[in-house]
C-alpha cells in the first residue's frame, strides 16, 4: 500500500522532502503540489520527475480525492490556515515549524484536532528522531545514572547574518532545544530566565549574543542553554544530563579521528542540516509508516502549542531578566500516548 502525499510549499524544505519521499523512502509517493508561485511548483515537478498535479490553490489540494496526506511547507504565517484546512478535511498533515506563528493559533489547531477526535497532526520537530537522542532517552529511562537533576547544554552556530535578531534566538534557535528537552525528560517547563553574558565582537550591533536561557522543570529539574549563533568554529549541539549517580551526554557526530601536523584532531561540522539530514530521513518514514498503521506517534499539535508557549515566555524573559512563569495548562487526555 501507498500513501498518496501532496506537498504545500515547494521551497527548500519542500524540495527536500519531495525528493525523500521519491527517491530515500518506502511507503508514500507525492502527486500533488502547490505553491503560492504556480510556475516554481510547475518546474519542481519536472526536475524532480514527479507524476503530480500543480494546484494553484492549496485548500484544493487538501480536499483533492487522490491525496491521502499533506505535508506543510509553506511560509510560516500560512500553516495554521492549512493545517485547520486539513483538520477540516480529515486527513493526516505533516506541518514544520512553527504549527502556527502564534501560540493562539497553536491552540486553535489543538482544539480543532481534539473536537475531529483523532490526531491528525504531526509537527517537524526532528531532534527526537536523531539516533544520538535517542540513545541519550534510552539511558535516562533507563535508570543508569538516577533521576535527571541537572542539564548542560548548548546549541552552536558558526555566524548568522545581519536579518537575525535578539529574538529569534528563542524562535528560530532555542526552539529545538524546547522541544527535545520536554521529550528528552517527558516532563514540562514552569519557569525560564534568560541572561546575557559578555558580547562577542563578531555578532552585529543589534544582536546579543550570547544568551544564556535557565530553565525549571515541573520536576524541579534544573535547564542551562547556552545559545551562541557566532561561534565561528562550527555547528555544535551538546547536551550533558547530570543524573542522581551518573552523567550522560550526547554522542559526538561520527568523525574520523586525524593524526597529523603534530596534532590529533576530529573534524566538526559547520551546517544543520549535515548534524540531523539522518533525523529528517527517519522522521518522515516514521510519518509515511503511522499513516499507513492509522495512529500518528510522532511530536503532536499539544507539543507545538507547548513550544510556542514556552517560546513566549523566553522572549518576555529576554526583555525583562526577571525569571518569567511558563503558564502551559495540564495537557488533554487526548494527547496522552507516546511521541517519537
Amino acid at each position: 500500500m501507498s500513501l498518496n502525499i501532496g506537498v504545500i510549499g515547494t521551497g527548500a524544505i519542500g524540495q527536500e522532502h519531495i525528493r525523500r519521499c521519491s527517491k530515500v523512502l518506502q511507503g508514500g509517493r507525492v502527486v500533488a503540489v502547490n505553491d503560492i508561485n504556480a510556475e516554481h511548483a510547475a518546474k519542481v515537478v519536472i526536475n524532480q520527475r514527479l507524476e503530480a498535479k500543480v494546484y494553484e490553490n492549496g485548500h484544493d489540494l487538501i480536499n483533492a480525492p487522490e491525496v491521502d496526506a499533506i505535508l506543510v511547507t509553506s511560509w510560516g504565517p500560512s500553516h495554521e490556515e492549512f493545517v485547520l484546512s486539513a483538520i477540516q478535511a480529515g486527513k493526516p498533515v505533516f506541518c514544520e515549524k512553527p504549527l502556527a506563528v502564534t501560540a493562539e493559533g497553536c491552540k486553535r489547531i489543538v482544539e480543532a484536532e481534539a473536537r475531529h477526535g483523532k490526531r491528525l497532526v504531526q509537527v517537524g520537530f526532528m531532534r527526537p528522531y536523531d539516533r544520538g537522542y535517542r540513545a541519550l532517552k534510552a539511558v535516562i529511562g533507563s535508570g543508569q545514572i538516577g533521576e535527571p537533576l541537572m542539564l548542560h547544554c548548548a546549541h552552536r552556530n558558526p555566524e548568522v547574518g545581519d536579518s537575525y535578531t535578539t529574538d529569534m534566538a528563542i524562535t528560530d534557535t532555542l526552539i529545538h532545544e524546547i522541544d527535545v528537552l520536554r521529550w528528552l525528560l517527558d516532563d514540562d517547563y514552569v519557569s525560564v530566565q534568560v541572561v546575557f553574558p559578555r558580547k562577542t565582537s563578531n555578532a552585529f550591533s543589534h544582536l546579543k549574543d550570547p544568551q544564556i536561557v535557565l530553565f525549571e522543570t515541573s520536576k524541579g529539574t534544573r535547564i542551562d542553554v547556552e545559545i551562541f549563533v557566532n561561534c565561528r568554529y562550527g555547528y555544535d549541539i551538546q547536551c550533558e544530563v547530570v543524573g542522581e549517580t551518573g552523567i550522560a551526554r550526547l554522542p559526538e557526530p561520527a568523525s574520523v579521528q586525524l593524526r597529523s601536523e603534530a596534532k590529533l584532531s576530529t573534524s566538526i561540522l559547520t551546517d544543520w542540516k549535515q548534524r540531523f539530514i539522518d533525523a529528517y530521513d527517519v522522521e518522515l518514514q516514521g510519518f509515511i509508516n503511522d499513516v499507513l498503521a492509522g495512529q500518528l506517534t510522532g511530536p503532536s499539535a499539544w507539543d507545538g502549542y507547548a513550544a510556542a508557549v514556552t517560546a513566549d515566555a523566553c522572549v518576555a524573559a529576554q526583555l525583562s531578566g526577571e525569571i518569567v512563569p511558563v503558564a502551559l495548562p495540564p495537557r488533554p487526555a487526548f494527547y496522552d500516548q507516546p511521541a517519537g
